[in-house]
């Protein structure tokens, strides 16, 4: 969903978490996550990394920014489009630094 539409209180399926659509969704469901409840406490890089062991596949390294815009969002943070957490994911994940 675009983060300008996220209402927290309102947020029950994967689809009504910030940058989630129908395929990101599915993927979420692909390594075991069902719910936005599901999110909490998670930490995006190793949601990243389970996705691609089970698909076998590289992923685009825009995908970690979504899961980092989602587990931010269900860990309190506001709803934010996921090209803001670029930078951060440049800083924290290519320099082998995930603190």
């Amino acid at each position: 969903m675009n983060p300008s539409k996220v209402i927290r209180e309102k947020v029950v399926k994967l689809t009504d978490l910030p940058n989630i659509g129908v395929s990101m969704a599915k993927d979420l469901r692909f390594i075991g996550i069902n719910t936005p409840d599901d999110i909490q406490g998670k930490d995006p890089f190793e949601l990243y990394k389970a996705l691609i062991v089970k698909s076998g596949k590289r992923q685009d390294p825009c995908v970690l920014d979504v899961f980092m815009s989602i587990t931010d969002f269900m860990n309190g943070g506001e709803p934010k489009v996921w090209w803001d957490y670029t930078q951060e994911r440049k800083k924290r994940y290519l320099t082998g630094n995930k603190s």
